[in-house]
C-alpha cells in the first residue's frame, strides 16, 4: 500500500484530562476505563484505528504527576517508557480547567523529548463541549504558551466534535508503513487484563475521591463451566478486589454488600461482552495494608 501509514501514538495528560475517553471516540469502541475519579487508569491500553490510509495504534498511559508514593513513581516510569517508543504524542489539556503547575510539568517534560528525541507534540484542548467559545479561545491561548506544538486542537470526545481532526492530525506524523494489524482489531490488551479493568471501573463508580487510589484488582481465575452445554457456554471468574484500609474495604461492599453486588453486575455485563456468553462473577474484597508504598505487595499486584 504506497502512502500508506501505520505507527504508534500516545496520549499523554494530568490525570483525569479525558484521556481514555477519547481513546474509546478514536477507536470507535470500549477499550479504555473511564471515570470521572483521577488516575483510573493503571496499564497501558492500547487501541487500534484502522482506515483506509492509516493505522493509527492508541497508547493510553497512566497520567504523569508529581508522584507521592512508590506506586506514583512506578507509574510516571511507565508513562516515560511509553512515551520512548511512540512516533507522535497526543498532550491533552481539559477546556474545563486553567493550565496548572500539573500541565506546565508535563509540558517541560514533552519539550525535553522533543529535544532529545524530535517527537511531535499535538495539543488537545479535550472537554471543549464543556465551555463557551470565550472561554475555549483563552484556554488555546494559553496551551500555545506551555510550549511548542506541531498543532493545537480543541475536540469533544463525548459529542464526538473534531475527533475525525484529532485523529488525521496524529495519523499524519506516522511513519510510511504496511498494517501492523488486522483490520477488525480493536485492541491488543489480554482479555484478563481487561476483565480486571472493568472491575475496577465498576468498583470506582460513584465512590470517594481517595478511593481510586488505594484500589488494585488481580483476576485470580478464569475457568469454563465443565457440565454446560457447548450452545450455552459459562465461565467461573473469581476476582479480588485489594484495597488499604478496613474502611475502604466497607465503602466498596456497602450496607448488607449492597455496592459489591451493584459492582459485580456491573462488571459482569462488560464481561460477558468481551468473552461473548454468561459469566458467573466472584468478587472479594480484600485489606492489603499500605500497598502503594510496599515494593513486595506493588510487584505481588502487578505494579
Amino acid at each position: 500500500m504506497t502512502g500508506y501509514r501505520a505507527g504508534f501514538a500516545c496520549l499523554v495528560g494530568r490525570p483525569n484530562a479525558g484521556k481514555s475517553t477519547l481513546t474509546n471516540a478514536l477507536v470507535g469502541g470500549k477499550v479504555a476505563i473511564t471515570s470521572s475519579k483521577p488516575q483510573t487508569t493503571r496499564h497501558t491500553i492500547r487501541g487500534i484505528r484502522t482506515t483506509e490510509d492509516s493505522q493509527l495504534i492508541l497508547v493510553d498511559t497512566p497520567g504523569l504527576h508529581r508522584p507521592r508514593t512508590l506506586l506514583g513513581q512506578r507509574l510516571n516510569d511507565l508513562v516515560r517508557e511509553t512515551l520512548l517508543g511512540v512516533d507522535v504524542i497526543g498532550f491533552c489539556l481539559p477546556a474545563d480547567q486553567r493550565p496548572g503547575p500539573g500541565d506546565a510539568y508535563i509540558a517541560a517534560e514533552l519539550t525535553e523529548l522533543q529535544r532529545a528525541r524530535r517527537v511531535p507534540v499535538v495539543a488537545i484542548a479535550t472537554k471543549a463541549d464543556t465551555v463557551d467559545r470565550e472561554r475555549l479561545a483563552e484556554h488555546l491561548i494559553a496551551i500555545d504558551q506551555l510550549g511548542d506544538w506541531e498543532a493545537i486542537i480543541p475536540c469533544s470526545a463525548v459529542r464526538g466534535d473534531q475527533v475525525e481532526e484529532v485523529a488525521g492530525l496524529l495519523a499524519g506524523h506516522l511513519p510510511e508503513s504496511p498494517q501492523l494489524y488486522p483490520e477488525d482489531v480493536l485492541t491488543d490488551e489480554p482479555e484478563i487484563v481487561m476483565i480486571a479493568e472493568l472491575v475496577r471501573e465498576a468498583a470506582l463508580e460513584g465512590v470517594r475521591d481517595e478511593l481510586p487510589h488505594s484500589l488494585a484488582v488481580v483476576v485470580e481465575e478464569i475457568t469454563p463451566r465443565e457440565d454446560r452445554p457447548a450452545e450455552r457456554p459459562l465461565t467461573d471468574v473469581r476476582v479480588s478486589v485489594f484495597v488499604e484500609r478496613p474502611s475502604q474495604k466497607a465503602i466498596v461492599i456497602g450496607r448488607g454488600g449492597s455496592r459489591l453486588r451493584e459492582v459485580g453486575a456491573r462488571a459482569r455485563r462488560g464481561i460477558e461482552e468481551i468473552v461473548g456468553h454468561k459469566v458467573y462473577l466472584d468478587l472479594h474484597v480484600k485489606v492489603a495494608k499500605d500497598w502503594q508504598r510496599d515494593p513486595k505487595q506493588l510487584d505481588r499486584l502487578g505494579f
